[in-house]
């Protein structure tokens, strides 16, 4: 019998809609980094959802993709969208 589907954790929902909110922006990680002011570096792995991140770089990094930071944390945002574009 298969095993149900774990949801996500809220680190892994962030990184999700975070990637998902900087490709509609058609920004790379780069741009984002830059807005940020943070290493791309630390953007790659708050992507792959491999690093804990504070509030305050949270909020940073939802005021540089647009989105209110609550978007960025709720795991219905972003849902059906296309996680390989």
């Amino acid at each position: 019998m298969p095993k149900a589907k774990q949801p996500l954790t809220a680190r892994q929902v962030f990184a999700r809609n975070l990637r998902r909110a900087r490709r509609l922006q058609d920004l790379t990680q780069e741009q984002l980094a830059l807005e940020a002011d943070m290493p791309r570096a630390y953007i790659s792995r708050v992507e792959r959802g491999t690093i804990n991140i504070s509030m305050d770089n949270a909020d940073i990094l939802a005021k540089a993709v647009g989105v209110p930071l609550r978007d960025l944390v709720d795991p219905a945002k972003f849902q059906g969208l296309d996680d390989a574009a």
